[in-house]
């Protein structure tokens, strides 16, 4: 049983490369709000930029096919959510803004961001760096 359960560790451990523990570990921080994102809704057909949000935001987890809720922290304990519908020919994109030191060994420690500019910028296109 113990030989197995090595084995099974073992496993799962090679398995994870670092590259994906530092990818998680930035999805988890994005989830608390640490991480700088501009977020672009783009028309794919006409090539035209639709609206740019940029900030301490999170894209959602449990959004339904077509949909994009982003929810940006725009204040110490203040909070918006946008809905964005999605389809064939709008799509959008993530950037992150700024780079962030990760650990890519060990999982983070998840704390509350509490420094920094936290007001989004929501705005039309077209988009600006």
């Amino acid at each position: 049983m113990l030989v197995t359960l090595v084995v099974a560790l073992t496993i799962s451990v090679a398995s994870c490369t670092r590259a994906d523990t530092v990818s998680r570990n930035i999805s988890k921080a994005a989830d608390q709000f640490r991480i700088n994102r501009r977020i672009v809704l783009y028309n794919g057909i006409t090539g035209e930029c639709i609206l740019v949000i940029k900030g301490y935001c999170s894209p959602g987890n449990y959004d339904q096919p077509g949909e994009l809720s982003v929810t940006c922290q725009v204040g110490r304990d203040q909070y918006k959510k946008h809905f964005l519908g999605l389809s064939d020919n709008v799509t959008c994109f993530a950037e992150q803004i700024d780079p962030v030191e990760e650990d890519p060994v060990s999982l983070p420690q998840l704390h509350r961001r509490v420094a920094g500019p936290l007001h989004p910028a929501v705005s039309s296109c077209p988009y600006e760096s």
